[in-house]
C-alpha cells in the first residue's frame, strides 16, 4: 500500500511538470521508477500505458480551449507512433542490465537539455504558419524512438523543435504536442504489449500513476499560473540530471570518491543553471515593463 501511494505521488508529480511546461512527464516518472528500483522496461511500458489516459484527458482539454493545431498533430503523430513502436520493440530487446545505464544516459541528456533551455530567454514565435511535414515527420520519428527507448521524451525533444522552429504559438505547440502523444502512446503501449506480453506492464503502477496523473491535472493549470515555467524547468532538470547521474554510477560501479565528485560537478552545474535561469527572467519581465510603460507615451496626444 505504501508504494502506490508513493507511485500516485510520482504521477502527480510528474503530471505537475507536464501541465507547468507542456512536457516532462514521461521523463520525470521514468526517472522517479527508476529511483524505486522498477526495472527500466516495465517502467516505460506502465508510463505509457497511464499516458494513454493522461494524455487523452489532455488531448481533450486543449481542444476545448482551441489550443491544438490539427495541421500539427497529423503531420507528426503518426510518424511518432512509428518511432515510439520501433523504440519500444528495441527496449523490450535488450536485458534489463544493458538498458538500465542506456535509459538513464537518455534520461540524462534530457535532463541536461531542460536546465539549458531554461536557463535562457524563451523566445516569442515569428509566424502562425505550421511547419512543413517534410520537417515534422523526421522530428516525430526521432522524437516517438527516444520516447519509448528512454522512458520518455516525447515533449523534451518534440515541443522545444516547434517552438524553435518559430512557426507556431507556444500554447499551440503544447497542445498540439500532448495531443498527438495519445497516439504515441497508444503505440508504444503496443510495442511494448507485443515484446513483453500482459506480464510487462506492473498494472498497480499503472494506475497509481493514472490516478496521481488525473488528480494533478487541475492543481498543474493553477501551479503553471504562479510559478514562472523558467524556473521549474531548470529545477525538474536539475533533478532529473542528478537522479539519472546516480543511475549511472552505480551502473558502472563507479568508486565512491569519483562518484563524489561526479555528484559534486552535477550540483554545481544545477546551480549555475537555476542563477542563469533567474537572471534570464529576470530581464525578461524588465523588458516587459519598459515596453508596457512605452506603450502609454507613444499613445498620448502631442501638445501643440
Amino acid at each position: 500500500m505504501r508504494k502506490l501511494l508513493v507511485l500516485a505521488l510520482v504521477g502527480l508529480a510528474a503530471q505537475l511538470v507536464d501541465g507547468a511546461l507542456g512536457m516532462a512527464y514521461g521523463v520525470t516518472s521514468s526517472t522517479l521508477l527508476l529511483a524505486v528500483g522498477v526495472a527500466p522496461a516495465a517502467a516505460s511500458a506502465s508510463v505509457h500505458l497511464a499516458e494513454i489516459g493522461t494524455t487523452l484527458a489532455s488531448g481533450a482539454a486543449h481542444w476545448r480551449f482551441g489550443n491544438v493545431d490539427w495541421r500539427v498533430v497529423r503531420r507528426i503523430a503518426l510518424p511518432g507512433a512509428a518511432g515510439a513502436f520501433a523504440g519500444a520493440t528495441v527496449l523490450s530487446s535488450i536485458s534489463t542490465e544493458a538498458a538500465g545505464p542506456w535509459m538513464a544516459a537518455i534520461l540524462f541528456g534530457l535532463g541536461t537539455y531542460l536546465l539549458v533551455r531554461f536557463a535562457r530567454p524563451l523566445r516569442a514565435p515569428r509566424t502562425d504558419q505550421p511547419p512543413r511535414a517534410r520537417f515534422l515527420a523526421p522530428l516525430g520519428l526521432l522524437a516517438g524512438f527516444i520516447d519509448a527507448t528512454g522512458g520518455g521524451g516525447w515533449g523534451p525533444v518534440a515541443t522545444p523543435s516547434l517552438l524553435v522552429s518559430g512557426r507556431v504559438e507556444p500554447r499551440k505547440v503544447i497542445g498540439s504536442v500532448d495531443t498527438s502523444e495519445f497516439v504515441v502512446a497508444m503505440a508504444a503501449s503496443g510495442g511494448f504489449l507485443i515484446g513483453l506480453g500482459t506480464q510487462g506492464f506492473v498494472l498497480p503502477t499503472v494506475l497509481a500513476l493514472l490516478i496521481g496523473g488525473l488528480l494533478a491535472a487541475p492543481v498543474a493549470a493553477w501551479l503553471v499560473r504562479i510559478v514562472p515555467a523558467q524556473l521549474l524547468g531548470a529545477g525538474v532538470g536539475g533533478l532529473i540530471v542528478l537522479t539519472n547521474t546516480r543511475n549511472l554510477l552505480r551502473g558502472f560501479d563507479v568508486a565512491a570518491a569519483p562518484r563524489a565528485i561526479g555528484y559534486a560537478l552535477v550540483v554545481a552545474g544545477w546551480v549555475v543553471a537555476f542563477v542563469l535561469a533567474v537572471r534570464a527572467l529576470r530581464r525578461t519581465r524588465r523588458a516587459a515593463r519598459l515596453l508596457a510603460a512605452a506603450e502609454p507615451a507613444q499613445l498620448e496626444p502631442v501638445a501643440g
